[in-house]
């Protein structure tokens, strides 16, 4: 028998902390397994355009047994014929996808915005709580100047809670009062759009990856144990930390292909070995305080979130304030939405970098 993490980044702390006595007694029994994923199940069954678009580049449906041979399409990231169809399918997964949402809860969404994706368990680590901090921060400066020149967006949430984990609730409830807000704002009309998608669950999530174009994989570094590669293989481009599989995608991608930001996993364990104050960002940092300070007065719908805005800036329930550094990390990860949205207006950049991702996906195979 061994242990393993589910991505190298999680083996090495497995090893480096959480059971160094017993990986320097048995080296041998530590192993890493990064999660793995089915191109069958997540790209060829739910993606079919996609999938017959790799067929007809690579010139067979090999990549179904030998996911390594998907490679082959990355020798197109210059044919425009190649890329105009990589753009036309994921519009059209996008208008499927919205199609969808409008039969299910009545929500339209608009499909000439950017889709920007966060679907995974509510948990504080995994910071849904930073991209609504961002969220806001768009908000404001679309309030401070309705006629900026501003790429549509689409935010779309999917998660649950565990049973009695009261926090993770306040926080879904959180985005839907903001959500609420946003939608009925006129001067957000056709611009900027939150969408808490409810009971996320696989069927769901098969109809949400092929329409997916940013996917956050935002956890504090050090703490998620593995990235979702089902975006990746899709075409969707990820803004994320240094930390579980993201590690390994960047391996495979380089810089020029991922959104990276946010402290690494050693600079975390440095900033709170030094101590960390977040009531420094707050007293320094106008957005910052300006986001907070809206969370603290609530959203319009009467419901009060002290609390949220309390464990970030002084801590709770024995938590230390902004345990998972998400004001550390505030101004990072808005510069990557930044970089990430000026891309998007590039559409042969963006669609060469689509093409890729889905190229190099292979590797992540199950």
């Amino acid at each position: 028998s061994a242990v393993n993490g589910v991505s190298a980044l999680h083996s090495d702390i497995l090893k480096r902390d959480v059971f160094h006595d017993a990986y320097l007694r048995q080296p041998d029994q530590f192993k890493n397994v990064t999660n793995g994923i089915d191109h069958r199940r997540w790209l060829s069954q739910i993606n079919p355009k996609l999938d017959a678009l790799i067929r007809e580049c690579t010139g067979s449906d090999a990549y179904l047994l030998h996911p390594e041979s998907i490679s082959g399409l990355e020798k197109y990231k210059d044919d425009q014929s190649v890329l105009a169809q990589l753009e036309a399918i994921k519009k059209e997964n996008k208008r499927r996808f919205a199609a969808y949402v409008a039969r299910e809860s009545g929500v339209q969404l608009n499909t000439d915005a950017v889709f920007d994706v966060q679907v995974k368990r509510l948990h504080e680590y995994k910071r849904q709580l930073l991209n609504v901090l961002h969220i806001i921060h768009l908000y404001n400066q679309l309030r401070d100047n309705p006629n900026m020149e501003f790429t549509p967006q689409t935010f779309l949430f999917g998660a649950k809670a565990a049973p009695g984990y009261h926090v993770a609730k306040k926080i879904i409830q959180l985005i839907n009062s903001l959500s609420a807000q946003i939608n009925a704002d006129p001067i957000c009309k056709d611009k900027l759009q939150v969408v808490f998608l409810e009971n996320y669950r696989v069927s769901l999530a098969e109809k949400l990856m092929p329409a997916s174009e940013i996917s956050e994989q935002i956890s504090t570094a050090g703490k998620e144990a593995s990235g979702n590669m089902k975006f990746m293989m899709n075409g969707a481009l990820t803004i994320g930390t240094l930390d579980g599989a993201n590690v390994e995608m960047h391996q495979q991608l380089g810089d020029e292909n991922i959104f990276l930001f946010g402290l690494t996993a050693d600079q975390v364990v440095q900033l709170k070995n030094q101590g960390y104050i977040p009531a420094n960002y707050y007293n320094s940092n106008p957005a910052i305080k300006r986001v907070l300070d809206q969370i603290r007065a609530g959203f319009g719908d009467g419901v009060d979130y002290n609390d949220i805005a309390d464990r970030l800036l002084v801590g709770a329930g024995g938590s230390p304030a902004d345990e998972y550094l998400l004001l550390a990390d505030f101004d990072s990860y808005c510069q990557a939405h930044r970089r990430a949205i000026e891309t998007y207006a590039d559409r042969k950049l963006w669609n060469q970098m689509s093409l890729i991702n889905i190229a190099r996906s292979g590797i992540f195979a199950a």
